[in-house]
């Protein structure tokens, strides 16, 4: 006995190579499948159609197949409504939840299609329905209000107990980056790649016309910054972008903002004079030396308030009002007052760092990089500088459509960015 389904592809789904995975994803999971219809666009902005039944020995088995077939962006033909049902209890989602992708996506309540908001990886869906009775209130489960709908990701710790939560596959539309056949650009379809261990002029100075568009058209630029770009000498470039407008959130871990407090305090960053490479005596003590300081005056803004810390990054962050987050870790010293120490409260944070980026700047951190990345859509444009070709390999493997990859020094990379922004 077989069950059947018939789904549907359309958009540049030639060039993009979508139709190709859709049909090796169908066999590799030890399915088949018939093209019941398949219109090739026949020029450069035409779309292609293809409309196929999909075969499979089990209900199970074809239902594990739809669902990858969704996350690449096929819908089932002649769509139902989706599936909600109630979360039983707090950070309890109902079996069988729809797990989100971080691509546009779609979801079919009433007969009508609403676009997810705030859309990101691994999260639940959850519709809120607001009746004529209650204008400003989410709906729950029961409610039959004729008022507005909205859809949403939410964490799962996050979930509270009666939220109307998407389950299975049906009523969902996914809308991976396409390929068109005119792209062009390093912020092209996934063709930044990797670029060589010597930075590109050229394309240093393709991101700045990017950041230049960005702040031109009222965007947002988040950098991602790790500690490396103090110890290699990229902190007063990187400084002298917050103060100029180029940089309008940042994003680190305590030891990022540890490093460049202690510069400005001790001349070292890790107890390392960054400009002779000297050790000055006791300079092993200055990071923790800079912690027990920035903890008397009570935080990062008050030592600058003080006349304590009076250059770098994170005095221009205070001084020109451009928000941080530094989330901590386990492996922290001290922390400094301003880091989040609480896991769930960093994440939330980031959170809404990532939701308002239009440009991230992932500049020599693995971590922090991949904890923003998982928070991003994949149509926000990303950068990942790194000295580890590894490390832009994973980062760039995140999931964005329009990312941007080098190996190369950060301490070389910020200054040549910060010339052609400055200059």
């Amino acid at each position: 006995m077989t069950v059947t389904r018939t789904v549907e592809l359309e958009g540049h789904i030639i060039d993009s190579g979508t139709m190709g995975r859709c049909f090796g994803l169908v066999m590799d999971m030890g399915g088949e499948f018939e093209v019941e219809e398949f219109e090739v666009g026949r020029h450069k902005h035409a779309e292609t159609y293809c409309r196929m039944r999909v075969i499979a020995d089990s209900e199970e088995n074809l239902r594990e197949i739809v669902h990858e077939l969704n996350q690449n962006g096929a819908t089932v033909a002649d769509p139902r409504d989706a599936t909600l049902e109630a979360a039983p209890d707090d950070q309890v989602v109902p079996i069988d939840f729809y797990s989100t992708t971080n691509h546009p996506t779609y979801v079919r309540i009433d007969g009508e299609w609403h676009e997810v908001e705030d859309i990101e990886m691994d999260c639940a869906l959850v519709v809120e329905k607001s009746g004529p009775e209650d204008p400003h209130g989410a709906g729950k489960a029961g409610d039959r209000g004729n008022g507005e709908t909205r859809v949403r990701t939410k964490v799962l710790n996050a979930i509270e107990e009666g939220d109307l939560v998407v389950t299975g596959e049906t009523g969902i539309r996914v809308e991976p980056p396409e390929r068109p056949r005119n792209g062009g650009g390093s912020f092209g379809f996934m063709q930044g790649g990797v670029s060589s261990e010597r930075p590109s002029k050229s394309l240093i100075a393709e991101i700045a016309d990017e950041m230049r568009e960005v702040q031109e058209n009222g965007g947002n630029v988040l950098a991602v910054c790790g500690p490396a770009i103090v110890h290699s000498g990229g902190r007063n470039a990187l400084a002298d972008l917050v103060r100029e407008g180029y940089v309008d959130a940042l994003s680190a871990g305590n030891g990022f903002a540890v490093h460049d407090l202690e510069r400005d305090l001790y001349g070292t960053s890790l107890g390392v004079d960054t400009e002779s490479l000297e050790h000055p005596r006791k300079g092993h003590k200055h990071h923790i030396y800079t912690i027990s300081e920035i903890v008397r005056l009570g935080g990062i803004e008050e030592a600058v308030e003080a006349g304590v810390v009076d250059e770098g990054v994170m005095y221009e962050c205070v001084v020109n009002d451009v928000p941080y987050v530094l989330a901590g870790s386990i492996r922290d010293d001290g922390p400094l007052p301003d880091t989040i120490t609480d896991a769930i409260e960093a994440q939330n944070a980031i959170r809404e760092q990532a939701q308002e980026a239009d440009l991230v700047l992932m500049l020599s951190t693995l971590l922090h990089s991949v904890a923003v990345g998982n928070c991003l859509p994949s149509t926000t444009k990303t950068v990942c500088v790194d000295i580890n070709p590894a490390t832009v390999t994973q980062l760039l493997d995140r999931g964005s459509a329009q990312a941007v990859g080098m190996v190369t020094d950060i301490g070389t990379f910020i200054p040549m960015l910060a010339e052609e922004l400055l200059e």
